[in-house]
C-alpha cells in the first residue's frame, strides 16, 4: 500500500515522502492518526504541485538543519554510568540520556530525532541525529564507569597545600536527669 507521509516518522520516512507500508499499518495506523493518507493518482498530482510550490521553503529547512547539523560536527558525547566489575552498567545509556548530556552541553536537540542502540555496557557508540530528509549527523557516545570518571577528575585537579589538621577534643554530654520511679503505695 502507497501512502503519502504528512509528517516525519524516523525509520520510515520524512513528510511529503511516499512509501509503501503494509495495508494493515496503512489502514490501522497511518491514516487514522493523521500521519499519512492514500497516494491515489489525485494525492500524487496535489503533493507534486504542492512540493514545486514549497521548493523555495523546502530549501530554506534544509539550509537551517544543515547549520544545525555543522555546530554537532566535532561534539563528543561522554556518559558516566554506574558499571558492575564485569563492565555492565546499571540501566542504559539510549536516546533519552543522550539527549539529556546534549543539552546539558548546550544543543537543545528533540529525543525524538535521536536514533541508537541501547548501550548496556562501557565503550564507544553512535547515535544518529536526524535533522531533515537528507542532513544526518553520526554522534559519538562513549560511555565510562562513574568511578573512573572521578579518579581521572582527582588527577586532573591541583592539588592543594594541605593544611594542618586540628583535633577536636569531644565535648561531655549533659546527662539528663534520670526520673525515679515512685513505690506504690502500701496500704
Amino acid at each position: 500500500m502507497e501512502i503519502i507521509l504528512k509528517e516525519d516518522i524516523i525509520g520510515l520516512g520524512y513528510k511529503n515522502e511516499i512509501v509503501n507500508v503494509k495495508s494493515g499499518y496503512g489502514r490501522n495506523y497511518l491514516i487514522p492518526q493523521g500521519k499519512g493518507v492514500i497516494a491515489s493518482a489525485s494525492a500524487k498530482k496535489v503533493l507534486a504541485e504542492n512540493l514545486r510550490q514549497q521548493a523555495h521553503k523546502i530549501e530554506a529547512q534544509k539550509a537551517a538543519a544543515q547549520k544545525r547539523a555543522d555546530q554537532l560536527q566535532d561534539v563528543k558525547v561522554e556518559i558516566a554510568m554506574k558499571v558492575s566489575a564485569t563492565g555492565v552498567t546499571y540501566g542504559s545509556v539510549n536516546a533519552g540520556v543522550v539527549a539529556e548530556q546534549l543539552k546539558k552541553m548546550g544543543f537543545d536537540i528533540e529525543r525524538k530525532i535521536i536514533t541508537m542502540r541501547d548501550a548496556k555496557h562501557v565503550g564507544e557508540f553512535e547515535a544518529t541525529i536526524h535533522f531533515y530528509k537528507d542532513v544526518e549527523v553520526k554522534l559519538p557516545v562513549i560511555v565510562v564507569a562513574e568511578a573512573a570518571k572521578a579518579e581521572a577528575a582527582v588527577e586532573e585537579a591541583p592539588k592543594a597545600e594541605e593544611a594542618p589538621v586540628v583535633e577536636e577534643t569531644p565535648v561531655a554530654e549533659e546527662a539528663a536527669p534520670v526520673e525515679e520511679e515512685e513505690a506504690p503505695a502500701a496500704e
